[in-house]
């Protein structure tokens, strides 16, 4: 390893050292061997070829010396090629284990990318929507890459450095002190110039680079809201591009000059350490040359240790960190941690009871609800906030109880901020009940797994979300296994068929993100073949229509008509004329259900349903009047 490589490995290890300090946590450290321990047998072996590794470097600059010395001394040419053979053969060798420990360490670094990756991932899938409506994308995919990453490097990087330097650094200090303790103990006299600009210099680079970071992922956010599809139209309609550039430009601008001043330290930096390292090989030359010239010392000698001293400087330097390097490493841990100890609100039960076959009924009995504070399904890391808001908890819901039978359509309306969504996210348990129950054919959906109620309950929401995939993959997420020929099906029954197939790739034709290539009609009939595909035995509408023009509307409510026939629905709406038929309505205000009848019962009562039936179509009469 050359004097400048040294020093800028003493640069990266300052660098690292100042980032993140927080006290040793034993108990990551046992989780961290747990997620060890399938990989021990690698890592038993990564380990020994580390010290292999260490204890060949060390051999290389005392078989060099002996060279010099044998060719000095007048020796035997068999002996100068021997040696020189020798460390051919050591040099063989470096190479052959390095590519092995290389191996190594990126199966294991992999491996355990691919464990912390998974159990991340699946554990996130489990938690409530709460904690995707409050979390921010951007940070919960950093835990999945960044801090990943960065607790892999523990095995990988920190745990193999601390071992192999430590090796290195006994056998150097070893061989030195025993060809020379002066010349050794006056070259470790120049190891504080060495290692405390390091450290200063790090501390500002440090700096340096945190800025950085903020400035680029602030430039990423504001990148990422502006070119979705919806932030894109909202700026083109209210904003001002002018100044979004002029903005990003400003922190562009930020991050070139931090860019420039990281540079200039770095070279500077990198230049005085080499210089330090240059005096200290002086400092070899000359004081071994005059014990060699003396008689003291053999010529031979002064080569290994200027040799050996290449191989002294990086280890000390980087040892001086290590508990910092280690510190980093289990921050990276514990920040993963804290996704999978977050526990999910919606559990599975132990032992899920099985749903009868048939027409299915549902039933809210008594339901009490209100929805979680952000402690209880979040992290203020993931919000991106330097504390949780600990509101939460106010009851939405206030004893509503319905029953909608085998094959019979309930509708629910109200004013907005009613609840009436809220109960399209209970039925099928996006959230667990405070209080009472919601059942599905006379079981409580908390005694039956996620598995069954998603194949039992369908929803279709006002939004009509749609994966950046194909038509084919985003109503194969109802039915995997699902032929053409069912999929043609579903979409025909859907009314959609003629879009699809006048689509560039048909089936294969990518809708964009979230759908935005199709209209909100073709959107929503999309999803509503979804429905279909996957048959469920009831279906909920969350305000299906609300956003759909006329004509839309129109043919979605036919798609619906399909999609209703023969199963239990539960339709919530904004418009009353699409629940004129509903076998009861239900009215809701204040998380309450202030009434319930058929729409002539209702009318005929007046109140709630009979204002808001008035309010939607007086309005119109009154216009084709004047």
């Amino acid at each position: 390893m050359s004097m400048e490589v040294t020093a800028w490995t003493a640069m990266y290890n300052a660098m690292h050292a100042e980032q993140d300090r927080r006290p040793f946590s034993r108990a990551v450290a046992r989780r961290v061997l747990a997620f060890a321990r399938p990989h021990r047998g690698h890592l038993v072996a990564f380990l020994l070829l580390t010290v292999v590794m260490a204890v060949l470097a060390v051999a290389t600059p005392v078989l060099a010396g002996r060279v010099v010395d044998a060719i000095v001394g007048g020796d035997d040419a068999s002996v100068v090629f021997a040696l020189t053979g020798l460390i051919a053969v050591i040099a063989v060798l470096e190479a052959g284990t390095g590519l092995v420990t290389r191996w190594l360490s990126a199966t294991i670094g992999e491996g355990l990318i691919l464990d912390l990756r998974t159990a991340v991932f699946d554990h996130v899938q489990r938690m409530p929507v709460a904690f995707f409506t409050r979390t921010r994308t951007g940070a919960l995919v950093s835990r999945l890459n960044n801090d990943v990453i960065g607790a892999q490097r523990a095995f990988s990087d920190t745990l193999s450095g601390v071992l192999g330097n430590l090796v290195t650094l006994l056998l150097t200090l070893a061989v030195l002190l025993r060809i020379s303790w002066q010349v050794t103990l006056l070259t470790l006299v120049l190891l504080p110039v060495f290692v405390v600009p390091a450290r200063r210099m790090g501390a500002r680079l440090a700096q340096l680079t945190r800025e950085a970071a903020t400035h680029d992922s602030v430039m990423a956010t504001r990148m990422t809201e502006r070119f979705s599809a919806p932030g894109a139209t909202l700026i083109k309609l209210f904003g001002r591009p002018e100044d979004e550039s002029a903005e990003f430009a400003e922190r562009a601008a930020r991050v070139r000059s931090i860019g420039v001043r990281t540079a200039m330290l770095q070279s500077v930096f990198v230049t005085a350490l080499t210089l330090v390292s240059a005096l200290a090989l002086a400092v070899v030359y000359a004081l071994g040359g005059w014990y060699a010239l003396s008689g003291s010392l053999d010529p031979g000698s002064v080569v290994a240790m200027a040799l050996l001293l290449t191989r002294l400087y990086a280890p000390l330097t980087a040892l001086a960190s290590a508990r910092v390097d280690v510190m980093s490493a289990l921050v990276s841990f514990e920040r993963v941690f804290e996704v999978l100890d977050l526990v999910p609100l919606v559990q599975e039960p132990a032992e899920p009871r099985r749903l009868p076959d048939g027409p299915v009924a549902v039933e809210l009995d008594g339901v009490r609800f209100g929805y979680p504070a952000a402690d209880r399904v979040s992290l203020a890391s993931l919000e991106e906030v330097a504390q949780l808001d600990t509101r939460g908890g106010v009851e939405v819901l206030h004893d509503v109880s319905l029953r909608a039978e085998p094959g019979r359509l309930v509708a629910i309306v109200g004013s907005s901020g009613a609840g009436k969504s809220t109960i399209a996210q209970l039925l099928p348990r996006l959230y667990d009940v405070d209080a009472g129950a919601v059942r599905l054919g006379g079981v409580d959906v908390r005694e039956l797994s996620s598995a069954t109620v998603r194949r039992t309950i369908g929803l279709v929401t006002q939004d009509g979300h749609l994966f950046h995939e194909s038509v084919r993959a985003n109503l194969l997420l109802a039915q995997p296994a699902a032929s053409d020929t069912e999929l043609w099906d579903a979409l025909r029954r859907a009314r959609i068929d003629d879009v699809v197939a006048a689509l560039p790739d048909g089936l294969d034709t990518v809708v964009g993100e979230r759908g935005y290539r199709l209209s909100g009609g073709e959107r929503q009939r999309l999803t509503i073949a979804r429905v279909l595909l996957a048959r469920p035995r009831v279906v909920v509408l969350d305000e299906a229509t609300a956003h759909l023009d006329s004509t839309s509307e129109a043919a979605v409510q036919e798609a619906l008509a399909e999609a209703l026939e023969g199963r239990t629905a539960i339709v919530i709406a904004h418009r009353l004329s699409t629940v004129r038929s509903a076998d009861q309505i239900l009215v809701l205000e204040g998380g309450r259900v202030v009434q319930r009848g058929t729409h002539d019962e209702l009318l005929a009562a007046g109140g709630r349903y009979a204002e808001l039936h008035r309010t939607q179509f007086a309005r119109p009469q009154a216009a084709g009047a004047t």
